[in-house]
């Protein structure tokens, strides 16, 4: 069985903030969770996390998926690796020939492809450890892999310690290892910290296996961006600008428009038809799924909702729930979750609507609260009307059947339920049911006071 080991225990002390590195964002997904999906892509699922740095703020994210182990003193990448042995060792005996994926939580553009294509290599060679590497335009600042004649590699070299004829090598260290299990194991064990910085590094334990004899070898990515990561603010800002781009670019050559760029961002795991167009100002968070020939902003928000095909959303927020298909939202119109808006319905500006379905071509127009309710087809609800769902305890439901008309400014105070063709007169309280194709006018006496103002004036003067 193969293992994977991500070392997730750093601080990022550039990045002025109270959180482990690899839980800061990337397209609203911690960086951690790119390279955990990443793994499982590839086929790996037995996975440890080190961590170190606001542990518990780590376990909380996991919340139990992944076997986790502590660094509590962080003396390099190699004494990280070490407080994975008991996890290394789990089903050792019945697989001595598994092999151990270490890898960084704060580099997330590892790709399964990289992952899977590297270990063929590494298994088809017989390597005791195969370094996956990169070739980068400027390599300035990464260790250099020093190859041998036959292919394989003969050490790595940092930048401070390289010669000049080495510092013009473009090939680097990406940082992302494939071990033989039981090989790591006995390696960690001799690696010591005699250096200026007292710490164990990982990547001796390639000298030490050359010299002991064992093959060691390396996998050039053809993807660069296994290299980046984030020091600092502006190298997240760098990568959440170069995956937004990237994921962008995925979603035009699908057959999405975007007259710009401008205020979009869309997470990976986003799904969009073709002939859609994504306007300026479009937020589309994990969980969505966007239909054909639709047309999303400005300025709109979706998070986790299933969208049909030829719907139009302008300046809108919708969490959690279902937009069927040829529906018009917006503007300024908020959906709640657990709602469901049924095809052909048109929600207009300043309509919420929480924990409801609409019906097929109904009319919400304007100036509208709609909550825990069940309303039915064809219904036309006028502007100012209220489901007045809370009692101060407990939440309840209205319903409304097909074919009603609410008026304007009408309040229903649930539990309440109208039947089909229902009119309701402008300004009503509906208290009660109320039967099919009944008319409810709850109006008081209208008293007029004639010439009220001239006195109310006079008085004034």
């Amino acid at each position: 069985m193969n293992k994977a080991v991500i070392l997730a225990g750093g601080q990022g002390k550039r990045m002025n903030a109270d959180i482990p590195k690899p839980l800061f964002t990337v397209l609203g997904e911690p960086m951690l969770e790119w390279v955990i999906s990443a793994c499982e892509n590839a086929g790996i699922s037995d996975i440890c996390v080190v961590k170190g740095y606001q542990a518990e703020m780590l376990e909380e994210y996991l919340g139990g998926r992944y076997t986790t182990v502590l660094q509590a003193e962080r003396l390099g990448t190699g004494h990280a690796v070490m407080q994975a042995i008991p996890f290394l060792e789990e089903g050792l005996g019945d697989d001595p020939d598994g092999n151990t994926l270490v890898l960084c939580g704060d580099a997330p553009f590892i790709d399964p492809d990289t992952i899977s294509e590297s270990l063929m290599l590494h298994k088809q060679n017989g390597n005791a450890v195969t370094v996956i590497t990169a070739d980068l335009p400027n390599p300035k600042g990464y260790g250099r892999i020093l190859r041998t004649s036959g292919g394989g590699i003969s050490g790595i070299v940092e930048q401070k310690d390289a010669t000049e004829e080495q510092r013009a090598i473009r090939e680097v260290n990406s940082g992302t290892y494939w071990f033989r299990t039981a090989d790591l194991i006995g390696l960690l064990g001799k690696i010591t910290d005699n250096n200026v910085q007292k710490e164990y590094y990982l990547t001796d334990t390639i000298a030490i296996a050359i010299s002991e004899g064992k093959t060691a070898g390396a996998f050039k990515s053809e993807n660069a961006d296994i290299i980046r990561g984030a020091n600092n603010r502006r190298d997240l800002f760098e990568l959440n600008e170069y995956a937004r781009r990237e994921v962008i670019n995925k979603h035009l050559d699908n057959g999405v428009e975007f007259v710009c760029m401008d205020g979009i961002i869309i997470d990976r795991s986003v799904e969009i038809g073709q002939g859609t167009q994504i306007l300026p100002g479009t937020i589309l968070r994990h969980g969505t799924s966007i239909g054909k020939n639709c047309v999303i902003g400005p300025n709109t928000t979706i998070d986790g909702c299933v969208v049909g095909n030829s719907v139009e959303m302008n300046t809108a927020q919708a969490y959690d729930s279902v937009i069927e298909d040829n529906v018009v939202i917006g503007p300024y119109v908020h959906i709640r979750p657990e709602s469901r808006v049924k095809k052909g319905a048109r929600i207009g500006d300043f309509v919420e609507i929480k924990n409801s379905v609409i019906g097929e071509d109904t009319a919400a127009a304007h100036l509208i609260y709609i909550g825990d309710s069940d309303v039915g087809r064809k219904v036309n609800v006028g502007a100012g009307t209220v489901t007045v769902n809370f009692n101060g305890i407990a939440k309840s439901r209205c319903e409304i059947g097909d074919y009603s008309f609410i008026g304007s400014n009408t309040s229903l105070i649930a539990p309440v339920r109208l039947g089909k063709g229902v009119y309701t007169a402008a300004g009503t309280t509906v208290t009660r049911d109320l039967p099919d194709y009944a008319l409810a006018i709850d109006r008081g006496e209208l008293k007029v006071k004639e010439g009220y103002t001239l006195r109310k004036l006079n008085t004034k003067k």
